[in-house]
């Protein structure tokens, strides 16, 4: 991640700002990036010293090239690691094009080859960081258009191309296809061949991934279980109709206001922390990032640290402890903002998290305040087109996201915060919903009966089960008012009031 409000040891390299002759770079390219020589007693180019800049364009590192041996350094030792791709501090967030190329003398030949008016920088680590290095500047090559990768001709630099295009959004990313005798960009501005590279990079494919195979061929393959990550859900009846969630899954879990949606999502995120590997993405419209963190927190503790009478009660030592078991563990990612967002803003914040925080598993809260903001069509066509983009992304990135979403009022007598059993044709909007999940489960529960274990125990229930196909009433989770948890009970009502242990189903 970039690293902010440092105090770096400059560069104590020197050199001058000439032409890199045996390379046909020139004096402007030169300046332009700000690349230096350095020269022998003889005249002759020793060295080349590429600048990097941090994310505050701050110069932090001349990576040095040795000319006679071809191999690298860095002035000052270790100062690379706070730099961001090379060339990036000269652009402009924002345009029509960015080219990514595979070494420093490629970025400026591209960008002398293009008549130097369209972004170019390269990667600072080889091919084999590529996709680590273009994970640090995900939000500054995703701003422009259209990506062109431009990198080597041979194996390496073409699995690096493919590895770098499936970071972002289809259609977003075009490959260059190089010449192999040529090899890279230098290669072609050194052999005089700048028309040439001006027409394979115009000509440049949008990269599509491989997709339509013959069943036949699919073999031993049937059986391997790829990269699919299945994690169970914290309640056994849950998990006996849907056997857990998987990555690649859309999950609805949808009741009526005040039922413990809320609730049983920080179950879920805390339950996923201890049993699943990968990071966790947090998306919670209805709330700030220390509310999020003191109910996660909560949860650990099995006390209600969300209420600040609550955590009063705690010395700070224990209430650090609780901090360090959850958000500590840098496994939890969140969104800072307030309210309804555009489409296409919360798509990227979620492709963000799974492509460059590694994120697998990502919670929505929730459907219905993010399209109350929505311009131009109503609601039931913006939730139309917003759950068709994230099903499409899920289906792209391989994550698991599970969302909430809102019951629409049925005009009953006994509304659903009385218990009303929920159908699929309650969910609020639109059929999209339901048609576009994997899994809709449902919350039930009378919040003003007059049998308190009744007025706190919920009925959970599958209404629509993709994978294994069986619905109906899966579990009941009864709220501890004492822990703040939610316990899985046989039975409706059954009195777990006096209870501060995980009891078990």
């Amino acid at each position: 991640m970039p690293l902010d409000n440092i105090n770096y040891q400059q560069p104590t390299a020197k050199g001058h700002i000439a032409a890199i002759n045996d390379r046909s770079i020139t004096k402007e390219t030169a300046e332009k990036y700000g690349v230096r020589i350095q020269q022998d007693s003889s005249g002759s180019v020793t060295k080349h010293l590429y600048p990097y800049y941090d994310v505050n364009n701050t110069l932090v590192a001349y990576k040095v090239r040795d000319v006679a041996t071809k191999t690298f350094s860095a002035d000052p030792p270790g100062a690379m690691s706070a730099g961001i791709l090379f060339g990036q501090h000269l652009c402009q967030e924002r345009g029509k094009f960015v080219t990514i190329c595979e070494g420093e003398l490629d970025a400026m030949a591209a960008y002398q080859m293009l008549g130097s008016k369209w972004p170019v920088v390269s990667i600072k680590d080889g091919a084999a960081a590529a996709v680590k290095n273009c994970k640090r500047s995900y939000d500054f090559l995703n701003s422009y258009e259209n990506i062109v990768i431009c990198f080597d001709a041979d194996e390496a630099g073409q699995k690096a191309s493919r590895q770098v295009a499936e970071l972002f959004e289809p259609n977003k990313c075009r490959i260059v296809a190089m010449d192999k005798k040529l090899k890279d960009a230098s290669g072609y501005l050194s052999e005089k061949k700048s028309q040439d590279f001006n027409q394979v990079w115009w000509a440049a494919k949008t990269f599509t991934p491989a997709g339509i195979i013959n069943l036949r061929d699919v073999g031993e393959e049937l059986y391997e279980e790829g990269n699919q990550t299945t994690c169970l859900y914290p309640w056994a009846g849950l998990n006996e109709k849907l056997y857990g969630v998987r990555t690649g899954e859309l999950v609805t879990l949808t009741a009526g206001t005040g039922t413990g949606k809320s609730s049983v999502m920080r179950e879920l995120m805390h339950h996923v922390l201890k049993n699943a590997e990968g990071n966790i993405g947090v998306i919670s419209l209805e709330e700030n990032t220390r509310s999020t963190i003191f109910h996660l927190m909560s949860v650990e503790a099995n006390a209600r640290l969300y209420i600040r009478e609550v955590r009063e009660n705690f010395p700070q030592a224990e209430l650090f402890k609780w901090q360090e078991a959850t958000v500590g563990t840098g496994r939890f990612f969140a969104f800072d903002h307030f309210g309804s967002m555009g489409t296409e803003e919360i798509l990227a914040r979620v492709r963000y998290m799974v492509k460059a925080l590694d994120c697998k598993w990502i919670f929505l809260d929730h459907l219905s305040i993010l399209v109350s903001g929505l311009e131009g069509m109503d609601e039931r066509r913006n939730i139309d087109v917003l759950m068709t983009k994230l099903r499409s992304l899920v289906e792209e990135t391989n994550c698991a996201l599970l969302l909430v979403s809102h019951l629409r009022r049925t005009g009953a007598d006994t509304g659903h915060e009385d218990g009303k059993e929920v159908s699929l044709s309650h969910l609020r909007g639109s059929q999209s919903i339901a048609q576009l999940s994997d899994a809709v489960v449902a919350m039930e529960r009378d919040q003003q009966s007059d049998d308190a274990n009744i007025a706190n125990t919920t009925t959970i229930r599958v209404l629509k089960n993709r994978y294994a196909g069986e619905t109906g009433v899966a579990c009941h989770l009864f709220f501890n008012k004492e822990t703040g948890r939610l316990h899985e009970v046989v039975n409706l009502g059954d009195d777990l009031e006096g209870s501060s242990d995980d009891i078990p189903f």
